[in-house]
């Protein structure tokens, strides 16, 4: 029997799949701050491999779902998420000032 600890144990509920594997894309995917870019450093798989790849596994549903989230969301590209930043960055200064 394995001895309790007295450090709480943290269990992910998803936790991250072997990078190799095609299940490691779908995660990227839905996770929200990695990239397309990074996704393609990782895995060698550009943006429209990896809409096929999701259109293939996910329900139908589950797919519109996650393409609106992706459609929505300036995250899962770098460049944009960098204007996002700065865009917001501007917004606070400028309510810091008066």
């Amino acid at each position: 029997m394995k001895k309790k600890s007295y450090f709480p144990q943290t269990k992910v509920k998803n936790p991250e799949p072997i990078k190799k594997d095609e299940n490691w894309v779908i995660w990227a995917a839905w996770a929200d701050r990695i990239t397309f870019e990074e996704i393609k450093e990782k895995s060698g798989k550009n943006e429209s491999e990896v809409i096929k790849i999701m259109r293939k596994n996910l329900k139908p549903g589950s797919f519109r779902l996650w393409r609106k989230r992706v459609h929505n969301t300036s995250i899962k590209h770098r460049k944009k998420f960098k204007l996002e930043r700065k865009k917001l960055r501007e917004k606070i200064k400028k309510t810091d000032i008066y």
